[in-house]
């Protein structure tokens, strides 16, 4: 019968076999931007897994991502840069449990060709521009808490936070914009994540901050209370915290 799809006859031999018949979803991610090429890969794989369904990527600072669920948008999945944003959505009732599935650090990047900041300190030097992301972005803040740090050490003469600080030319709402900008050579230095700057090799190079000064960002992951597809949201979830998903976000330079 040439009216007949194969699907309505697919359903109907399914129906007369007696099998049930999985409906095809849209699994919608909310993921920090940090996560971009890691989440992809898992969302490829998920699709492999899970015939028929679709993910859904929405990438963005973890505050936007937050203010966008607390507004009503379609999500299922959110995953966050930072416990603060996951933990005012749990407290809302907009996010159940959530589990920490990465780790990551920071690092300045400054772009690739003639460079005019070589060492940590040279940040702090006057006239360079520097770009780091606002204070409700959990990049941002991260940066704030390791300027202190190194401010309090005082490794780098006096009041470096303060002289940093003051050469800061804009706040960035992602860190990838932080990242963008400073290859393109808008700005002399930024502060990004270690896998951020993994995926720009090319064009920015890294200068490290002593471990003992930096930061450890730890990376949330949970259900949308309001979810619409919670049985695909949480076999999302499981994939991101199960061997497979981990060698994904190990494969990106994501810690565990």
């Amino acid at each position: 019968m040439r009216g007949t799809s194969i699907v309505t006859l697919s359903a109907a031999l399914a129906a007369a076999l007696g099998a049930p018949i999985a409906a095809a979803e849209t699994v919608r991610v909310f993921a920090a931007a940090s996560l971009t090429e890691a989440f992809r890969e898992v969302a490829a794989l998920y699709e492999q897994q899970h015939a028929g369904d679709t993910v859904e990527l929405n990438f963005a600072g973890s505050q936007v991502l937050r203010t966008q669920i607390e507004q009503g948008a379609a999500a299922d999945v959110f995953a966050s840069s930072d416990l603060v944003h996951a933990d005012a959505l749990v407290a809302a009732g907009l996010l159940g449990p959530h589990r920490v599935f990465a780790r990551n650090r920071l690092v300045v990047v400054v772009p690739a060709v003639s460079p005019k900041v070589s060492r940590l300190q040279d940040v702090a030097r006057p006239g360079v521009k520097v770009l780091v992301a606002g204070p409700t972005v959990p990049v941002g803040r991260y940066t704030a808490q390791v300027l202190a740090k190194l401010g309090s050490a005082g490794l780098y003469g006096d009041d470096f936070q303060g002289r940093v600080q003051a050469n800061v030319v804009s706040q960035e709402t992602n860190v990838r914009a932080v990242l963008a900008k400073v290859a393109l050579g808008e700005a002399d230095a930024g502060v990004v994540y270690v896998t951020d700057a993994a995926t720009a090799v090319q064009k920015v190079r890294t200068i490290d901050i002593p471990e003992r000064y930096n930061i450890v960002a730890e990376y949330p992951i949970g259900r949308v209370t309001k979810s619409d597809a919670a049985a695909q949201a949480k076999a999302f979830v499981d994939l991101v915290l199960g061997p497979d998903g981990q060698a994904i976000l190990r494969k990106y330079g994501f810690a565990q």
